[in-house]
């Protein structure tokens, strides 16, 4: 199955619907209770419930979730029955493929319970899916432009003793969200020069400034102290959501200082030095992130504006 083990939990909904052609006899005895195997809507709407709770067996690349909710609607028209099927969760990844075997299934009760009145007249038509929301098609995680800057904070990267993987993960994941990386560079952990490089990169006004590193508890992890007084504006709720993030796969991540907040139009946010860490951050972060600079461009556009 894919791995979804850093992909953020939202609430998932999705609504599937399909019809099954059964002819205006075939309704008529649904009408009158006359179907030799019994209540046709009822026996539906139980077979498209046990069909939400059996898609992760049905099918081998779902994956097991909670559902939280299912509701299945049956209508009877002239000739057909109309099926549709809402199903919500909270979690990493969707519930579209629920839905979806919720309405096949509930058909297929439908054509089982009728093929010896009506035969080879039934046939199901038309199951698709509806409605989605939550997840990456709601909240997005990609934006059409924006420029982001990443600076790692590591002595023992800065002297050449080990590669950086955290930071060129973070880079990585900026440019699949369709940033574009305008500066990346590695310091040590000094705070004058971290304090004098951010504010040489603040004055290209780039949408996202990224620190890597420096937010632990050793005595040369200064990167929160040097931020923190160059913010203009506070905003605990990302890192908030990172640490929160984070400790439901480590409980390490609640010793997590970082920090975030605006730097006059800037977004800057201070990710740990560790490359999970910093991974998680960025996939804790990035829907919220993605849509404040979409908002700042509006409240705070760029001299010269956006194209």
């Amino acid at each position: 199955m894919k791995d979804i083990t850093t992909k953020p939990t939202t609430l998932r909904t999705a609504t599937a619907t399909g019809r099954v052609h059964v002819t205006a006899a075939g309704v008529e005895l649904i009408r009158d209770g006359a179907v030799d195997k019994g209540d046709v809507v009822e026996a539906a709407r139980i077979a498209g419930l046990m069909a939400v709770k059996q898609t992760p067996f049905l099918l081998p690349h779902c994956h097991p979730i909670p559902v939280l909710d299912t509701t299945i609607d049956v209508e009877l028209g002239d000739d057909h029955l109309t099926i549709e099927a809402t199903v919500r969760t909270v979690a990493a990844t969707g519930v579209e493929m629920e839905a979806l075997a919720a309405v096949s299934n509930a058909a297929l009760c439908v054509y089982d319970m009728l093929k010896p009145h009506v035969g080879l007249d039934l046939a199901v038509e038309d199951v698709r899916l509806a409605v989605k929301r939550g997840g990456k098609s709601q909240f997005g995680r990609a934006v059409d432009s924006g420029t982001a800057a990443v600076v790692v904070l590591s002595d023992t990267v800065a002297s050449g003793a080990k590669p950086d993987t955290a930071g060129r993960s973070v880079v990585e994941g900026l440019e699949g969200a369709g940033f574009t990386i305008a500066a990346y560079e590695v310091l040590p952990d000094e705070p004058a020069d971290l304090e004098a490089r951010l504010r040489t990169l603040l004055a290209d006004r780039p949408d996202v400034v990224i620190t890597v590193g420096g937010t632990g508890l050793g005595p040369r992890d200064k990167t929160v102290e040097t931020v923190q007084p160059m913010l203009t504006t506070e905003l605990p709720g990302l890192m908030e959501a990172a640490r929160s993030f984070g400790q439901a796969r480590t409980p390490y991540a609640m010793l997590s200082r970082g920090i975030a907040g605006l730097i006059g139009p800037t977004l800057v946010a201070t990710f740990p030095g560790s490359r999970r860490g910093a991974e998680e951050t960025l996939a804790a972060v990035l829907p919220g992130l993605v849509h404040l600079v979409e908002v700042l461009r509006v409240t705070h556009p760029h001299e010269g504006g956006y194209e």
